[in-house]
């Protein structure tokens, strides 16, 4: 079908695109009865202005982050259900058996598991992070722009209902999560699933690169006096370092999905090799976003760890100048690996050596930081709380994936092992040992600042074991098998040999199932348990930053008097000295007031894509038009803020809460 020749008013969209398989159904239905049970929840509390004036329309920070990590949520657990999939498939068929999975089915799973793991499960949780405790750690008030912030957060969601609407909707890619052409070219993926694909990440994207701007502008700017680059915590450097490769890479892939959408829609045949096209192009572009976007993943979480490591060793952070250093090395070295992707495509030995040699040479930053945590244990006072057990299992899977990763960047090894079950095994190696271990330590951690009580230890420690030993029964399998000649991303193999390992491969992700089981229990006890262990003090694990030196949870302005500080450990210094913080005198605060032409905004540039996908080009034009006037209308309104007065702030200050 041209889409430039549809006359019909639903372009494409027809009957066919809600016809699917009995578990697609069930998945359906599960999606459906899941919202109609939010909607008669709210409203059945009669909640739906609050959630609107609290939360949907909200510029502040903290809860901004807390709706990315909601968000992450639901997505990680639509994630490890598809993860949990494909490994039943692969357990239950070889030989004869066929298994309970199509081909295409399968394709589509590992393709959804793969997005939705990377951008919305790892970039939303690190978003999250990030926007709860980055602008309190330099002593601001808020981001340097909130409405922005807003918007970022509602083209993150928007984008990642993509992937849920194509489970009712039509299909998602079954192209593997990189979707190369030529196989995600018209000609060979007609469908919508590959579209699906591009505009869940473009529109997720847009607000990716606005908060990396965001934030990057808030770090400079709006440092608290006294505050130094030099002085600035671990965790805010690498959420700048981060942020850095957020800019410089995302224009690169939203150039590159922006090509392959022409090509879609327009048949320019940039990646077809009819016509003078090149899918190599792609490739390699994708890359040069798609390695750098591995940094930007796990560089917070390096962030995460120097922060909890001192505290739970009651010392200083051993080395943080070589720690400022090896994150800006890693930075500069993350955009000359992107090659590594594909050693085995013909770009040469020169060409493979030298991007080889930078691969080997991104190890040594790394390891910098490992020892430098390990230093910091040395002869401290180490208390193995669920945080540190988190990094603990960090130290062991992380660095048993990097040892994977220098293997595999050498040419002559990836020959061997590239495209393989042991490339899976690696990149899981690194990603959950580094990425989803520092989420969930940042997440213990940093839980009782912004809701004033703990977590249950007892229970985030059983979930630690379940994840750490499921990981390894999950994935030592896969290395084995990637040495065996086991290809990825297949639904069935003959070779019944390879099966007992495939089953253990599958009780290694029903192990993991059992640890989000108890995180999820873990969170129900500590709420109904949570009057036993109220924190307002805002410091329940002896912290040593300026976050932990406001009450838990903080209010929407965060400090009442703008801190100044003098060390890199400040609230440490204070305490340790023993000093008692005076009185001083407050000034009236400017708070920016909730905006709703965020969401506005995202439904419209959902409207605009859902257009396109199915050709309904009426739709994306009226889309537009919303866009360009929701701009417009926050560029010509005056900023509406808040004002509050000494007496205002006193009276908040003294437990009562009042806006002015």
């Amino acid at each position: 079908m041209n889409p430039l020749q549809s006359e019909d008013m639903f372009g494409r969209l027809t009957l066919d695109a809600f016809r699917h398989d009995l578990i697609e159904y069930m998945a359906d239905g599960m999606m459906v009865f899941g919202a109609l049970a939010l909607f008669a929840y709210i409203t059945y509390h009669k909640k739906w202005k609050w959630l609107w004036n609290d939360w949907i329309t909200s510029v502040d920070h903290k809860k901004i982050g807390i709706m990315y990590l909601i968000v992450s949520f639901v997505m990680l657990l639509k994630g490890l259900a598809d993860a949990l999939m494909m490994r039943a498939q692969q357990a239950m068929a070889y030989g004869d058996s066929m298994g309970y999975l199509g081909a295409d089915h399968f394709q589509q799973l590992a393709t959804a598991h793969g997005v939705t793991m990377i951008l919305f499960v790892g970039m939303g949780v690190m978003f999250g992070i990030i926007n709860m405790v980055m602008p309190m750690q330099i002593g601001a008030r808020d981001v340097a722009f909130p409405f922005l912030n807003n918007l970022s957060f509602w083209l993150y969601f928007f984008g990642a209902l993509y992937i849920m609407t194509s489970l009712i909707i039509g299909e998602y890619a079954g192209t593997g999560w990189t979707a190369y052409p030529p196989l995600a070219s018209k000609k060979y993926n007609p469908g919508v699933g590959v579209d699906y694909w591009i505009w869940s990440i473009q529109v997720s994207g847009a607000g990716s690169l606005l908060s990396g701007i965001n934030f990057i502008v808030t770090i400079l700017k709006m440092r608290c006096r006294g505050m130094t680059l030099m002085k600035m915590p671990i965790f805010v450097w690498s959420t700048l370092t981060a942020m850095t490769l957020v800019v410089f890479a995302f224009p690169i892939l939203t150039g590159t999905l922006t090509m392959l959408a022409t090509d879609r829609l327009l048949d320019t045949r940039i990646f077809s090799a009819e016509f003078g096209g090149n899918p190599m192009m792609y490739i390699n572009l994708f890359w040069a976003w798609g390695h750098p976007e591995v940094y930007i993943l796990i560089l917070p979480a390096f962030g995460i760890f120097s922060e909890i490591v001192p505290v739970f060793s009651h010392k200083r952070l051993f080395g943080y100048t070589s720690m400022v250093w090896a994150l800006v090395a890693i930075t500069f070295l993350a955009f000359i690996v992107w090659l590594h992707h594909f050693f085995t495509m013909g770009a040469g030995a020169s060409v493979n050596g030298f991007f080889g040699i930078m691969t080997m040479i991104i190890a040594i930053p790394t390891g910098v930081k490992i020892f430098n945590w390990l230093f910091t244990m040395f002869r401290g006072k180490v208390k193995f709380t669920t945080p540190m057990y988190w990094f603990m299992g960090f130290i062991t899977t992380f660095t048993l994936g990097g040892m994977t990763g220098v293997l595999m960047s050498i040419p002559a090894a990836d020959f061997q092992i590239h495209n393989s079950l042991f490339l899976v095994a690696h990149f899981h190696n690194v990603i959950i040992g580094g990425v989803v271990y520092g989420f969930f330590a940042g997440f213990t951690y940093w839980f009782p600042k912004f809701f004033g009580f703990t977590l249950n230890e007892k229970l985030g420690k059983y979930a630690f074991w379940c994840w750490l030993i499921g990981f390894f029964v999950a994935f030592m399998p896969l290395y084995l098998l990637g040495f065996m000649g086991v290809t990825r991303r297949l639904n069935h193999y003959m070779v019944e040999d390879w099966q007992p390992l495939f089953k253990l491969a599958g009780i290694g992700a029903m192990i993991i199932m059992a640890g989000v089981g108890f995180q999820i229990l873990q969170l129900i006890v500590s709420i109904r348990d949570r009057k036993k262990n109220l924190d307002t003090t805002g410091d329940p694990w002896n912290g040593r930053t300026l976050e932990w030196s406001t009450k838990s949870p903080p209010p929407f302005y965060n400090y009442a008097v703008t801190p100044e500080v003098h060390s890199r450990d400040p609230f440490w210094v204070e305490k340790a000295k023993g000093e008692v913080p005076q009185k001083k005198e407050y000034h009236e605060i400017h708070m920016p007031k909730n905006t709703g032409i965020g969401f506005y905004i995202g439904v419209f540039s959902f409207l605009l894509s859902f257009g396109l996908i199915w050709y309904m080009f009426w739709l994306s034009a009226i889309s537009t038009l919303g866009i360009i006037v929701c701009v417009i209308a926050h560029l010509y309104k005056k900023e509406p803020e808040y004002i509050l007065t000494a007496s205002d702030l006193a009276k908040m200050e003294g437990g009562i809460a009042h806006e002015s």
